[in-house]
C-alpha cells in the first residue's frame, strides 16, 4: 500500500529486492527531470504481470504516467506508446518470467528497431506473485511447484540473450545497490535506443539469494555477484560476451554500443531520404476500390 492507493493493497514481502529498484527508479526520473528541465510526466511507465508490475502502482512523489498492461507484452505496448509520442521517456518495469519467459519473442525485434526505450528487468529467479513456480531463470534441477522433479531445462543466461539479440545497452545490477543502480537506469534512460537494465532482485520468501550474491565469510560463502573491471571497455562486444558468459553475476555496465541511432530517428531520415508521397485516408481507400 502506498499514500497514493490508501484503498488497493499492493503487497511486496518484507526485504523483497523491488523495494530497492522502486526508489533507484524514482532518483533516476528525479535527477533526469531536473538535467532536462521537464516533467517527470513526461515519462510513462509500462508494467506487466508478476511482482514487478505492482511498481507503476507504489511510485511516490511526482507520478509518471503508468499502464498495467497483459502478461509478456510490455514490449508492444511501449512500442506503441514511443512510435506514436517519440518526445515521451518510455520506461518498461517487468520480471524474468514476464520479460523473458512470453516476453521474450519480443526482445529481438525491438533490438533491431533500437527502440528508444529503457527496460528494467527484475530478477529474482522465480515466479513470485503466483507462489514461487519455475522461471526461466530458475537454475537446473531446483524442485518448485512446477518442476517436482527438478527442473530440466538449463537457467536461461539473460546477459547473454540480450547481446545475441543485439541490444545496444546492457547493464547488470542488484537490488541492493540503490544510490549506483538509480545512475545506472539513469544513464540507459540517456541512452539514443533500446537499453535494459537486468537487476538481481532477490525474493526473500521463494528464493532468497542475498548471501550467494553478497557472499557470507562467515559462512565461507563468497560472493556471486563481482564487479565487472574497470578496465573494460564497453563498446568491446567480444569482451562483453567473455563476461556474459562467466561463473559470475557481473555488476556494472557491460555493453554499450558506440553508435547507436534510434528507431524514431531513423524513420526521420528515411523520409528525408526518400520523401516519400503522403496520402489521406481517403486516398489510400480510393486505390483500393475495384
Amino acid at each position: 500500500m502506498s499514500k497514493r492507493n490508501p484503498v488497493y493493497d499492493f503487497k511486496w514481502c518484507p526485504g523483497c529486492g523491488d523495494f530497492g529498484v522502486k526508489v533507484a527508479i524514482e532518483q533516476a526520473l528525479a535527477k533526469r527531470a531536473v538535467e532536462r528541465n521537464e516533467p517527470i510526466e513526461k515519462t510513462a511507465v509500462v508494467a506487466g504481470i508478476g511482482c514487478s508490475g505492482n511498481l507503476v502502482h507504489l511510485q511516490e512523489g511526482p507520478q509518471p504516467f503508468g499502464i498495467h498492461g497483459i502478461h509478456g507484452r510490455t514490449l508492444p505496448i511501449a512500442y506503441g506508446l514511443k512510435s506514436n509520442r517519440p518526445d515521451m521517456n518510455v520506461l518498461v518495469v517487468s520480471g524474468d518470467g514476464d520479460f523473458l519467459s512470453i516476453g521474450a519473442e519480443h526482445i529481438g525485434p525491438q533490438a533491431r528497431r533500437n527502440l528508444d526505450i529503457t527496460v528494467v528487468v527484475m530478477d529474482n529467479g522465480i515466479y513470485g506473485l503466483t507462489k514461487g513456480q519455475a522461471s526461466p531463470t530458475t537454475e537446473f534441477e531446483v524442485v518448485t511447484s512446477t518442476t517436482r522433479y527438478g527442473k530440466l531445462d538449463d537457467r536461461m543466461k539473460p546477459l547473454e540473450v540480450y547481446l545475441g539479440l543485439g541490444v545496444g545497452y546492457i547493464a547488470s545490477e542488484m537490488s541492493s545497490r540503490v544510490k549506483q543502480l538509480g545512475e545506472t537506469i539513469k544513464e540507459a534512460m540517456d541512452h539514443p535506443g533500446f537499453s535494459i537494465v537486468h537487476v538481481q532482485s532477490p525474493c526473500t520468501t521463494y528464493n532468497d539469494t542475498y548471501a550467494l550474491l553478497k557472499g557470507d565469510e562467515k559462512k565461507g560463502i563468497e560472493p556471486l555477484a563481482k564487479p565487472i573491471d574497470e578496465s573494460h571497455d564497453p563498446s568491446d562486444f567480444m569482451a562483453a560476451l567473455t563476461i556474459a558468459r562467466g561463473k559470475s553475476v557481473p555488476i556494472g555496465l557491460l555493453y554499450k554500443r558506440p553508435d547507436s541511432v534510434p528507431a524514431h530517428e531513423r524513420l526521420a531520415r528515411a523520409k528525408e531520404r526518400t520523401q516519400p508521397r503522403v496520402s489521406t485516408v481517403e486516398q489510400l481507400l480510393a486505390s483500393m476500390t475495384i
